[in-house]
């Protein structure tokens, strides 16, 4: 070959390699602006911008690529999550509002009642009683609700131990006492197997103790609710059973839910057991089942699954 062709097919192939460097070059440029762009644009707060299109070439900025519109989903979805939360908490603060304004009116009207100097033994008596009850009320809500933030915040001091479901229902039984006598209900603990059950206590005993005092309040006079237990395979579980009229189905997903009262909720009822006895359970990695009972009543099973 004529050593002058040979230079121009040099100078030919030289040319077209550096036209296709500084148009590699320049794409490579124009994709790190368009990155950086991207990065301000997710600083700024203003909102997920638009996600630019991902080189195919290979290499570190394809890696660089690929780590940032990860790092931008997780951001995203963090942000997401996060005023998932601040609405869940405005949600909670307007329910515990609203739970607290009742009580805090009738209060304020007993005690204007009763400053009246005209007001008869039998009325003021009876305003007494109504004051009380009101602040009885409040501070079974205080309570609650100290105790549902706890569970919400992480902070439950939970302290598992080997504790028989006997003793456990014995606990969770002992302070309904008074209301069971009232309604002169029993419980019955014939359906109770021998089980020993690694939770929390004094924590396990409020969730069983709300499932039994949602039972008692369910349960027609003279009746009787019926506590089993026993364990399979997957868990160990104590049932509560009550003789009342079931869970009607429009009320079923909604069981579990703060402040939520079923059409035929007792006076009183605020809707706040049932939902702590989920979060108690929920946060030593149980579950509780609810459903409807062929023979009529409601069954409530806590599930304490095995590790």
């Amino acid at each position: 070959m004529d050593a002058g062709i040979a230079f121009a097919v040099i100078a030919i192939l030289l040319a077209a390699a550096l036209a296709a460097y500084f148009a590699a070059e320049a794409r490579r440029k124009k994709r790190i602006s368009r990155l950086s762009e991207y990065i301000r644009e997710l600083e700024s707060g203003r909102g997920t911008p638009d996600v630019p299109p991902l080189s195919n070439v290979e290499g570190g900025l394809s890696i660089l690529e690929h780590d940032i519109m990860a790092f931008a989903a997780h951001a995203e979805s963090r942000t997401a999550s996060l005023q998932n939360e601040k609405n869940r908490l405005a949600d909670i603060i307007s329910d515990i509002s609203h739970q607290l304004k009742t009580p805090l009116t009738s209060i304020s009207v007993m005690a204007d009642l009763l400053e009246r100097d005209d007001l008869p033994a039998g009325k003021r008596a009876e305003y007494t009683r109504n004051l009380r009850t009101g602040i009885s009320r409040m501070e079974f809500l205080t309570r609650a609700l100290l105790k549902l933030a706890r569970l919400d915040a992480d902070a439950a001091d939970l302290k598992p131990e080997r504790v028989e479901a006997s003793r456990l229902l014995e606990r969770a039984a002992r302070p309904l006492d008074v209301l069971l006598d009232v309604k002169d209900q029993s419980i019955d603990t014939e359906g109770m197997a021998p089980l020993t059950i690694h939770c929390d206590p004094a924590w396990t005993a409020e969730a069983l103790g709300n499932i039994l005092k949602n039972a008692g309040e369910h349960s027609p006079e003279g009746s009787a609710i019926r506590v089993a237990s026993g364990e399979n395979p997957i868990c160990q579980w104590i049932s509560v059973t009550d003789s009342g009229e079931g869970i009607a189905a429009a009320d079923m997903p909604h069981l579990f839910k703060r402040f939520f009262r079923s059409a035929n909720a007792t006076e009183g009822s605020v809707g706040i057991g049932l939902a702590m006895s989920l979060a108690i359970m929920r946060r030593q990695g149980g579950d509780i089942e609810a459903k409807n009972e062929r023979g009529g009543g409601a069954s409530f099973t806590l599930k304490f699954y095995r590790r």
